[in-house]
């Protein structure tokens, strides 16, 4: 029987965005996944440098942004975006993946969760990607060109 559960999150016109659960039914986790291609704006030495600043500035936002009374203190944040392929001109895939721990039960399907999610992804998208003086966001890895 299948236990897990996803749902889409349209807020993004340059990313995809969706949260899930691996049991919906005892509902303890959830994960929330933003995926993107970013490119670069300059050419650095050291990209492991702001890939590693991101990831810090995302759990540093998830600090101040978790609502207590909901999420448990601890999460995990897997910031996946390659940097030894960095490079100007060219879009590199990113991946982002927060999971948050429940304090109490939820319904997967809630209105309360969903908002509450949407208000934390929202959050670290505008402040800690979207704003990155590194990066130029993009939906897709190939520009569509005008015929």
């Amino acid at each position: 029987m299948k236990k897990g559960k996803t749902s889409q999150l349209k807020i993004f016109n340059n990313a995809k965005c969706y949260y899930g659960t691996v049991d919906a039914i005892k509902l303890k986790s959830i994960y929330i996944v933003l995926q993107t291609w970013v490119e670069p704006t300059r050419d650095l030495e050291n990209w492991d440098r702001v890939t590693s600043s991101i990831n810090r500035n995302i759990k540093f936002t998830l600090n101040e942004i978790c609502n207590k009374n909901t999420f448990e203190s601890y999460y995990i944040v897997d910031l996946d975006l390659r940097s030894s392929g960095i490079q100007t001109g060219k879009r590199s895939f990113m991946n982002l993946e927060i999971t948050l721990y429940l304090k109490s039960t939820f319904d997967f399907k809630s209105n309360d969760l969903k908002k509450e999610i949407k208000e934390i992804i929202s959050s670290i998208y505008i402040e800690n990607i979207m704003n990155t003086k590194y990066f130029i966001i993009h939906k897709t890895k190939k520009t569509k060109e005008l015929v």
